[in-house]
C-alpha cells in the first residue's frame, strides 16, 4: 500500500520528514499515555482500592465465610491471653470452647457492626440537627388558604 505524494524538490521531501516525525513522535507519547493507563490499573493501590471494598470482602464471605472461621480461632487467643492471663488451664479450656462457638456465628456483617461501634465510642459523636417537625401558622385546616 503506497501512497503518492506530490514531492518534487529537494524542500518538499524536507517539509515531509518532519511532518512524518512530528506524527511518528505523537504516535509515540499517545502510545505511551496509552501503557501508563493501563498499567496504572495494575499497581498495588488500585488493586486494593478495587478488590479489598467492604461489599467485595462481604461477597467472598458469603462463600468461604473466612470471617468466622479466623475468629474462632482468634477469638480464644486473644481473651485467654488478655482477660484470662493468669486463669487454670481449666478456666482457659472452658474460654477458649465458649469463645471458638461464638467466633463461629461471628460473619463480617456481625465484626464491621462491632468495629464501627467501638470506633463511635473513640470518635465522639457529632451533633444532629433536628428537622423541623410540624409548623403551626395558625391556619386552620378548613380555610380556604389550607
Amino acid at each position: 500500500m503506497s501512497k503518492k505524494y506530490e514531492i518534487n524538490n529537494l524542500q518538499d521531501l524536507n517539509v515531509r520528514l518532519i511532518s512524518l516525525k512530528v506524527d511518528y513522535k505523537m504516535q509515540e507519547e499517545i502510545i505511551k499515555d496509552d501503557v501508563k493507563i493501563y498499567l496504572k490499573q495494575f499497581t498495588f493501590g488500585s488493586l486494593i482500592k478495587k478488590y479489598a471494598t467492604p461489599s467485595a470482602f462481604l461477597k467472598v464471605d458469603d462463600k468461604l465465610n473466612i470471617s468466622s472461621k479466623l475468629m474462632s480461632m482468634a477469638l480464644p487467643i486473644l481473651m485467654n491471653s488478655t482477660l484470662f492471663k493468669g486463669s487454670g488451664f481449666i478456666t482457659k479450656a472452658l474460654v477458649g470452647l465458649a469463645t471458638s462457638k461464638v467466633g463461629k456465628t461471628l460473619d463480617a456483617e456481625h465484626i464491621s457492626a462491632i468495629f464501627n461501634t467501638v470506633k463511635g465510642l473513640f470518635t465522639g459523636k457529632k451533633k444532629k440537627e433536628k428537622a423541623p417537625g410540624f409548623v403551626d401558622y395558625g391556619i386552620p385546616p378548613d380555610s380556604e388558604a389550607y
